[in-house]
C-alpha cells in the first residue's frame, strides 16, 4: 500500500510540476525511490528541487517502515507464526470424523481437554489469539485451531465442518452459539451439535436452530451444589465416573458393531465381561432407542445396541483390547 503511494505521488508530481509525460514521470521516480544516481532528464525548476528533496525524504520514512515491519516478522515470532498457521491448516484439511470446539474459555477448554484425553481429534475455533497464546504458555502443547468467527461459513468450513462427526458451540452469547448451531446444521446434515446455553429460554432456540443436546452449566452447577448437601456420595461417585478425585472412574460405550465376531450373539452373561476384564455392565441401549438399566444378564446384545461399560482406566483398556475390533 505505501510503495503505490510513493509511486503514485512521484508519478503525479513529476507530472504536475515538471511537465514530464508519463514514461518520463515513471523513469524520474524509479531512479529517485531506487536511489540509482542516473542523472535528471533536463534541469530541474526551484519547484522540482523543493519537490523531489521531499520526496526522497518521504521514500526514506517508508523504506524505513517497511524494514521495521520486515524486522518485526523475522525477529519477533511473527513470520512463524504464520508459517505454524499455514501448517496447521494444512494438517486440518487431512482431518475426518473428528470434533470441533467453538469457544476456548472455561468450558470450551475443557471440552477439549476431555476429548482429547479420550483419543479423540479435535480442531478448536477461537476468536481470540491471547487464549490460545495463553494455553501455550500453560504447557497445553499443539492445539490445531482455526483463529476466525465461528458464526461464518468461511470459518467452519476450514476448520472441517464437512467432514467432522461433533461440534461443541461454547461461546459466551447464546445468541452466536444459535448462529453457529443454524450454520453447522446447514453445512453438515449429519453432524452431532452440542452447545452451551446461559439462559432457560435459549434451549428451544438453540433445539430449533438444530442443535442435539444443550447445555447449561449454570444450571447444572446449581444443582450439583445441592446434591453435595442432600446426596453427597451420589455427587463423589459422579465425580469419580468424570475423572475427579483418586479414585477414578470411566464409562465407556461398545456398540454391536464394535464387538469381536467371536463374541457376537452371547448374553451378558455369556460375554462375563466383569470376571474377564473387571469392568461392570451397567446399561443397555437398544436399537429402538430404550435404556435398560441393569440389564438382566440373559439379554443379548443385538445389531444398533450399545452396551454401557464402567471400570477403572485399566479395566476399560482390558475391555477395549479383549472385546473392540
Amino acid at each position: 500500500m505505501l510503495a503505490s503511494i510513493a509511486f503514485g505521488v512521484g508519478i503525479i508530481g513529476f507530472m504536475t510540476i515538471e511537465n514530464y509525460n508519463f514514461l518520463d514521470a515513471l523513469y524520474m521516480t524509479m531512479i529517485t525511490i531506487s536511489t540509482v544516481g542516473f542523472g535528471e532528464l533536463h534541469p530541474m525548476s526551484a519547484a522540482g528541487r523543493l519537490f523531489v528533496s521531499v520526496y526522497i525524504f518521504f521514500n526514506l520514512l517508508v523504506i524505513a517502515y517497511l524494514v521495521s515491519v520486515l524486522t518485526t516478522y523475522i525477529f519477533d515470532g511473527e513470520l512463524r507464526t504464520i508459517f505454524k498457521m499455514f501448517k496447521t491448516d494444512q494438517e486440518i484439511r487431512g482431518y475426518s470424523d473428528h470434533v470441533i470446539v467453538c469457544g476456548f474459555g472455561r468450558n470450551g477448554s475443557k471440552a477439549y481437554h476431555e476429548l482429547r484425553a479420550n483419543g479423540a481429534r479435535v480442531v478448536v475455533v477461537e476468536q481470540s489469539p491471547e487464549l490460545l497464546r495463553d494455553a501455550a504458555e500453560n504447557g497445553e502443547g499443539h492445539v490445531p485451531t482455526v483463529i476466525g468467527d465461528a458464526t461464518t461459513d468461511e470459518t467452519l468450513l476450514a476448520a472441517g465442518v464437512v467432514r467432522a462427526r461433533a461440534l461443541i458451540t461454547a461461546l459466551p452469547k447464546d445468541a452466536d452459539n444459535v448462529f453457529v448451531a443454524l450454520t453447522a446444521r446447514g453445512l453438515n446434515p449429519d453432524l452431532k451439535i452440542i452447545a452451551r446455553a446461559s439462559l432457560k429460554t435459549s434451549e428451544s432456540k438453540l433445539l430449533r436452530a438444530g442443535a442435539d443436546s444443550v447445555v447449561m452449566p449454570d444450571e447444572i452447577g446449581g444443582s450439583h451444589m445441592a446434591n453435595l448437601v442432600m446426596r453427597p456420595e451420589v455427587i463423589r461417585f459422579l465425580e469419580m465416573m468424570n475423572g475427579l478425585g483418586p479414585n477414578k472412574l470411566r464409562l465407556e460405550e461398545l456398540s454391536y458393531r464394535e464387538i469381536r465376531r467371536e463374541w457376537r450373539g452371547l448374553s451378558i452373561r455369556e460375554l462375563d465381561i466383569r470376571s474377564r476384564t473387571g469392568a461392570t455392565v451397567i446399561g443397555l441401549k437398544q436399537s429402538t432407542g430404550e435404556f435398560l438399566v441393569s440389564p438382566n444378564a440373559d439379554t443379548r446384545p443385538a445389531a444398533g445396541d450399545v452396551l454401557l461399560v464402567l471400570g477403572t482406566d485399566d479395566q476399560i483398556n482390558a475391555l477395549v483390547a479383549q472385546f473392540r475390533v
